[in-house]
């Protein structure tokens, strides 16, 4: 009965590498292993934004969407509220992939990166905002760090917001200060 034994364990194996079931990751063209990373979603364009951040190219038909509302506070801060459409916000921990209609929101101002949206909404200090006009802009990035783009834009929104403190007086201009024998510093509000 041992002779049999021997002959199933052979026929066992032998079956199993005939379908593939047992592989050592040989890289036979049917492996996902051989082939170029796949897109999980979209297609990645040699376009980047100013942090590098390649743009990951989506049909617009399926592509998500955001919209910006800014509204100040009566503590001179600003109230940030983005309206998303086929989008959701990922929570801390997630995987670091494309995903379509998933990810985080950039939040900038003027340009310089303030901080990354888990959710749609945010609060943005008085002091972040000097007095004047400036620009505040959200745009949406996929997990693995990639920008979503339609046409080879990013989705993004940008509000422009006037910041309107008070004009600076004769005894707080740092010029003035100086002159009158002060050493110059800043007035921070």
């Amino acid at each position: 009965m041992s002779w049999t034994r021997g002959v199933l364990t052979v026929l066992a194996v032998c079956v199993l590498l005939l379908t593939g079931s047992v592989g050592c990751g040989s890289g036979g063209a049917g492996e996902p292993e051989a082939r170029a990373s796949a897109t999980p979603a979209g297609r990645l364009l040699d376009t980047t934004d100013e942090e590098g951040r390649r743009y990951r190219e989506v049909d617009g038909a399926q592509a998500p969407e955001v919209g910006i509302e800014v509204q100040p506070e009566s503590d001179d801060g600003w109230d940030v509220r983005l309206t998303v459409r086929g989008f959701r916000f990922s929570p801390p921990g997630t995987e670091a992939k494309a995903v379509a209609g998933r990810g985080v929101a950039h939040l900038f101002l003027d340009g310089d990166l303030v901080t990354r949206l888990r959710g749609p909404e945010h609060r943005l200090a008085a002091g972040l905002v000097p007095r004047g006009t400036h620009q505040v802009t959200v745009r949406l990035y996929a997990d693995d760090g990639t920008v979503w783009a339609v046409d080879g834009e990013p989705v993004e929104s940008t509000a422009d917001i006037t910041a309107s403190g008070a004009e600076p007086t004769e005894a707080t201009e740092p010029e003035k200060i100086e002159e009158q024998g002060r050493p110059a510093r800043a007035v921070v509000r």
